[in-house]
């Protein structure tokens, strides 16, 4: 199974799965979904603003707050989840209804995830 499958299989609240590692980006989208954003938005989103996010993010996490496991965001039409990888970022749009830290949960317990994880810890 795929690690797309994998988290579209967790939810139907699962609206988009984007894993971007070692410079290459595979994106897919739920049918059917209002409120989508366009597909070439989606992609600058990945190669350019979740990597930023990421560094940014993990920087920060390395000072003194003790590494970084995620980010949440929440968009007007959905919330974004990001997740460090060793080697580039997952992303999953979420419906806007749905419990997104619950299945921010869900989505880091899956083996697939939690094996590709880069979660930073200082020693």
């Amino acid at each position: 199974m795929s690690l797309h499958d994998a988290v579209f299989g967790v939810s139907p609240a699962v609206r988009y799965v984007a894993v971007y590692r070692n410079g290459s980006l595979s994106s897919r989208q739920r049918a059917g979904i209002a409120g989508a954003s366009a597909g070439e938005s989606d992609k600058y989103e990945e190669l350019i603003v979740n990597p930023t996010l990421v560094t940014l993010l993990r920087q920060r996490g390395e000072i003194d707050c003790g590494g970084v496991d995620y980010a949440l965001i929440r968009y007007g039409n959905f919330f974004e989840f990001v997740v460090p990888l060793r080697d580039g970022h997952l992303s999953v749009g979420i419906e806007p209804t749905a419990d997104a830290m619950a299945l921010a949960g869900a989505i880091c317990a899956l083996p697939a995830v939690s094996e590709a994880r880069a979660r930073v810890r200082l020693s």
